[in-house]
C-alpha cells in the first residue's frame, strides 16, 4: 500500500426533525477519484457533538427504526442536564456515545467492501443545527 492520502468535506442540510441521510452514493463518489482503483482504508467523519455515522439497511424501514430505537432511548424531554436549545437537546449530546461519529470501512480496487444491504448513513438528531460538514478521507 502506498502513502497516497486524500480527503475532502462535503456539506450536508439534515433539515429541522430527526434525519437519517444516505451518503453511499457521496462516498463511492469520492472514492471513484480520491482511490484510483487502488486498496486502503476510507473513512467518514462528522465533526459535530450531536451527529454519528451508522452502516445499516436503508428503504426497507431500518432507517426508521433507528430513529424510533434513539427515540426510546434517548427522549427529547427535561431529564438531561446538557439543557440550551429546543426542549430535551441534551440527548442530541448522548447520541454519538451510541452512533460513533466515524466509521472506517476497507477499499479493494478502489470500490467500498460493503455488504449488499449496507449503506453509509449521517444520523443526526439535532433540529437545531441542520447544517453538517462530514469528512470523507481515503488512505491508500
Amino acid at each position: 500500500m502506498s502513502d497516497s492520502f486524500r480527503t475532502t468535506v462535503l456539506h450536508i442540510t439534515t433539515g429541522t426533525s430527526e434525519a437519517v441521510t444516505d451518503l453511499t452514493h457521496d462516498c463511492e463518489s469520492f472514492l471513484a477519484e480520491a482511490a484510483s482503483g487502488a486498496d486502503g482504508l476510507f473513512n467518514i467523519f462528522v465533526p459535530h457533538a450531536t451527529a454519528g455515522v451508522a452502516i445499516l439497511e436503508t428503504g426497507a424501514g431500518s432507517d426508521d427504526d433507528l430513529l424510533s430505537a434513539l427515540q426510546d432511548l434517548l427522549p427529547a424531554d427535561n431529564r438531561w442536564r446538557h439543557r440550551h436549545g429546543a426542549p430535551g437537546h441534551g440527548r442530541d449530546h448522548v447520541l454519538p456515545a451510541l452512533v460513533a461519529p466515524h466509521a472506517t470501512l476497507p477499499v479493494l480496487g478502489g470500490r467500498l467492501q460493503l455488504g449488499t444491504w449496507q449503506s453509509i448513513c449521517l444520523i443526526d438528531t439535532n433540529g437545531d443545527n441542520p447544517d453538517r460538514q462530514v469528512r470523507l478521507s481515503f488512505l491508500g
